[in-house]
């Protein structure tokens, strides 16, 4: 079974399942596929999240592919450039891309495939052409002005002839990638096993032409978010310095179940946090269709979303944040009124890091987790995802994102533009996640397995920036205490807080902010009104991307599950 947030991402992940590959076969597939079909969301200059269970492996892992800060990204550097956050938009935002080696070292460790065979698919969409979708045709349209006048290489790939965005559903080609991705096949001609020739496009990703084109094109000053006109910093040995790979994972115990994450590098252990916090309450209190509902796991997401900010970190040691000590006393902050102050907890082994509470300058901050641009190319980001399970057992869940068509000028030779994940790194030393030459920034992507004893039984995650684990909560909630299947836990309304420090250039707090489907009924959001939150109803399908596969193992089937928002999303198997 297969479900990702785009049809042919999954029709290439279930045709390799036909043909005999495994679920890692079948996810890089698909995987290297949403590289071209949402260029939008992710790409290959951007980065991954992955959490897998292998079937004969006793445990699940975590699929690191979150590249670093370049060696001379240092505070001294962007300060001395004018600047007081990392841009949300070009190169001087970029880490080290880490998704191409994380789907490589994916392939070379857990799957059977030639890497030829896995990327035919994408060759083949990025040489022959894809419907181009009409959510990013509405995203070059919102910077259209910034590729004609600050990035014609941008320009050259994503607008037409006559300089305009093409239109919806337009066979979007993009040559130069597939040659970039023929380019690592080739890499390994002359190697005489299959590792072998995996490990030679690896090197070739590294170290070759993809390297020396991203480094020597950003190295001229271009357009920034901030308006401002800087040159990037990362080099050849950025590239050649990085290797994705595999961590332990996070748990915690949820209503018999067992919830896997990724570490404090992400945020991941929002999600475990939040379920800490909620798991002693009554059903009826964390019900999240229901104004009490909604106002406890709203009450929670700010709560742990605050310890996040103060505490989250690469290399940071956040277990005392997981104990139930203190989710105890954390949950008995949550009122029956809506705060509308930022508090992070005091675990009592070191002070909160305190962001400063930026308040929006009138953009838009409610958002829907969607792309959202301004002219010189500031986003709120999004991006895509993929889940995956196979006949033998074996499931993936993987979140791909940066690299966005928006995120920096298109290197002309590769067909893609590099990432802006440095722009949730913070330019003051004392904060836990600030910017550090070789240290990655505390991403967003947030995958999550379900486990039921010892084996895996759920793979989910979405896309959303950070709404990411706000979005899976109600959908676990529904399916782990209500009971609910995983296609109506996706299908029913949602909601998220924007009562959070913004991970998303320019970082911005809005205070008791709820967003909510308008779906929900007029009892439900005038409760959450009376209880201090500041509602925004938004269009009835609107919040979330979830997508979902699973085993039943008392009844020995698979099964999937995929959003129906944005007609785009698409769960198939047999």
């Amino acid at each position: 079974m297969t479900a990702s947030t785009h049809w042919l991402a999954t029709a290439a992940a279930q045709a390799v399942l036909e043909r005999g590959g495994n679920a890692f076969d079948a996810a890089a597939a698909g995987g290297f596929v949403l590289q071209v079909v949402e260029p939008h969301l992710n790409g290959p200059g951007g980065d991954l999240v992955g959490l897998l269970h292998a079937a004969a492996d006793s445990r699940p892992r975590v699929l690191m592919g979150q590249g670093p800060a370049p060696r001379a990204a240092t505070i001294a550097h962007y300060l001395a450039e004018g600047l007081d956050r990392v841009p949300g938009a070009g190169a001087l935002a970029a880490t080290a891309p880490g998704a191409v080696d994380a789907w490589l070292v994916l392939l070379r460790d857990y799957g059977t495939w030639e890497l030829g065979d896995v990327l035919e698919f994408a060759i083949g969409y990025a040489r022959d052409g894809h419907p181009l979708l009409r959510s990013a045709v509405a995203t070059i349209e919102r910077v259209a002005d910034l590729f004609r006048d600050e990035w014609p290489s941008s320009a050259a790939l994503w607008l037409d002839d006559d300089g305009e965005p093409p239109v919806a559903g337009y066979l979007q080609r993009n040559p130069a990638l597939a040659d970039v991705y023929v380019s690592l096949v080739s890499a390994g001609g002359s190697e005489s096993d299959r590792v072998a020739r995996i490990e030679a496009a690896r090197r070739e990703w590294k170290t070759g032409a993809v390297a020396r084109a991203a480094a020597a094109f950003v190295a001229r000053p271009h357009r920034h978010s901030t308006g401002g006109r800087h040159a990037g910093v990362i080099t050849v040995e950025d590239f050649a310095d990085f290797s994705a790979g595999y961590e332990e994972p996070l748990t915690i115990g949820f209503r018999g179940r067992t919830i896997v994450k990724a570490g404090s590098w992400s945020s991941g252990p929002v999600l475990l946090q939040a379920l800490a916090l909620l798991d002693a309450l009554p059903d009826d209190r964390i019900d999240p269709g229901t104004s009490v509902g909604v106002h406890t796991v709203v009450e929670a997401m700010k709560l742990v979303l605050a310890d996040r900010d103060a505490y989250y970190g690469d290399g940071i040691d956040i277990t005392g944040l997981l104990e139930p000590a203190y989710a105890d006393a954390r949950r008995a902050e949550i009122a029956e009124e809506a705060s509308q102050t930022w508090r992070p907890g005091d675990p009592g082994d070191r002070p909160p890091f305190r962001p400063p509470l930026v308040r929006p300058d009138g953009s838009a901050v409610a958002g829907t987790g969607e792309p959202t641009v301004g002219r010189a190319g500031d986003t709120r980001g999004d991006t895509c995802h993929i889940d995956v399970v196979d006949r033998w057992g074996n499931i993936v869940s993987v979140t791909p994102s940066g690299g966005w068509l928006q995120s920096s000028p298109t290197i002309p030779e590769l067909g893609f533009a590099l990432g802006t994940r440095l722009q949730m790194t913070w330019l003051d030393e004392s904060s836990p996640s600030a910017l550090r030459p070789g240290m990655r920034p505390r991403t967003t992507l947030s995958p999550t397995l379900v486990m039921a004893g010892d084996r895996t039984e759920i793979a989910l995650g979405t896309p959303g920036g950070d709404q990411q684990d706000q979005w899976q909560l109600p959908m676990l909630l529904r399916m782990l205490v209500g009971g609910w299947d995983a296609q109506s836990a996706i299908d029913a309304p949602t909601f998220h807080t924007t009562a959070m420090i913004d991970s998303f250039w320019p970082r911005s707090w809005t205070p008791a902010g709820v967003v909510m489907e308008d779906r929900f009924d007029d009892g439900t959001t005038d409760g959450l009104t009376a209880r201090g939150h500041d509602v925004i109803r938004t269009g009835p399908w609107s919040l979330g991307r979830l997508s979902a596969v699973g085993i039943d193992r008392e009844r020995g089937v698979l099964w999937a599950a995929a959003n129906p928002r944005g007609a785009q999303g698409y769960a198939a198997g047999r």
